[in-house]
């Protein structure tokens, strides 16, 4: 189903935008982690909105509730289950029905996929509110995969036309640093000019995208397992779930394109004992296999749809062509929301195929 992941960390979402609550089951995860609330409230946070000027007015408490799977802070084994109630939901914003679709949403689609019964309020379980319960799981998978050695990070590497370094050329970064940023990049004072042109584009009535790169820091060799399990697989897949991803690269991407060979290969060495490569252009996967180097990734987000600008669209219930400006409260740039949920589903596909390596060892 459309809505489950994982064949060993089991995953089933569930929830509207504007239903009463959004929450996930979490089947599979291990029995004894004691649960950092405090660490867990604090990624919700950063993924909420109404933080800045820079992110939708609409503000939700976050809170999760458990419902089963972690009892007196620790998890028990059981299904992990946890909602998080809507508190501020403005249906009005959104008409009386399916009528004129908004140009860039999933309004057409939805209701041709659906027949016309699908909850179309606030984009309803196509909605980006649906990545708050991702955030949940996938800090509960980063605090296990913390106790591993394992350590996730992201910047903004792109926004708009303004371009941040990259973790290719920045192992070693600060990932606190960039952990307690608004806009978390690795280039002084590129943050200030990347939150101009945010408000530049919300003067304007519209919006700006961008590209995240998350790297992943202590992940061992040998986690991943060709062909259609290997960790390109499924990282992208999840990626891909993120609703304002559209496209995902590893490594040097789609630089490998103007590379000769001897150029793009990683050269072997020995380091303290552990074998090791010069360089990472293959952003730490041989083969869809790990081999122990930082794991590198990009994933291109595209500009918020809704915009308060009057575009071209149809109406479905005249059958005609007809104009729309989209209504109600909107990320002038979704980029600071989306990157603590690039490092959520990082966590969720590491957990996977650490699982994974796990079975096949026994």
């Amino acid at each position: 189903m459309s809505s489950c992941f994982g064949q060993h960390l089991h995953l089933s979402l569930f929830g509207q935008s504007h239903g009463e609550a959004i929450g996930i089951t979490m089947d599979g995860f291990p029995a004894g982690m004691t649960v950092d609330m405090d660490q867990l409230t604090g990624e919700m946070a950063r993924r909420a909105p109404g933080s800045s000027s820079m992110t939708t007015p609409r503000k939700e408490p976050d809170q999760p509730e458990f419902l089963s799977g972690v009892m007196d802070g620790h998890t028990t084994g059981q299904p992990i289950c946890a909602i998080i109630r809507n508190t501020n939901m403005h249906s009005r914003d959104y008409g009386q029905g399916v009528d004129l679709v908004r140009p860039g949403h999933a309004d057409y689609t939805g209701h041709v996929r659906y027949y016309g019964f699908e909850d179309w309020r606030g984009g309803g379980h196509f909605s980006g509110r649906l990545t708050a319960p991702i955030v949940l799981a996938g800090t509960l998978c980063r605090q296990y995969l913390k106790t591993q050695g394992i350590a996730i990070g992201a910047h903004i590497q792109q926004l708009e036309n303004l371009q941040d370094g990259s973790f290719l050329d920045h192992p070693h970064a600060d990932f606190q640093k960039l952990h307690d940023m608004i806009l978390p990049v690795l280039t002084d004072g590129l943050e200030q000019a990347m939150e101009a042109a945010v408000l530049a584009a919300k003067a304007d009535n519209d919006s700006v995208g961008g590209v995240i790169e998350c790297m992943v820091r202590g992940v061992p060799a040998g986690l991943g397992a060709p062909f259609f399990d290997s960790v390109e697989s499924i990282l992208s897949h999840l990626m891909f779930a993120i609703p304002a991803v559209k496209g995902v690269s590893f490594g040097d991407g789609f630089g490998f394109a103007a590379l000769r060979g001897s150029q793009a290969n990683d050269s072997f060495c020995m380091e303290n004992g552990r074998v090791t490569t010069v360089t990472d252009h293959c952003g730490g996967i041989l083969g869809g296999i790990t081999d122990g180097m930082p794991l590198i990734f990009r994933c291109c987000i595209r500009a918020t749809p809704s915009i308060a600008r009057e575009q071209a669209t149809v109406s479905l219930q005249k059958n005609e062509n007809a104009a729309i400006t989209v209504q109600g409260r909107h990320d002038p740039c979704i980029l600071p929301r989306a990157v603590p949920v690039v490092e959520a589903m990082t966590a969720i596909g590491l957990m996977e195929l650490w699982k994974e390596r796990a079975a096949c060892v026994r």
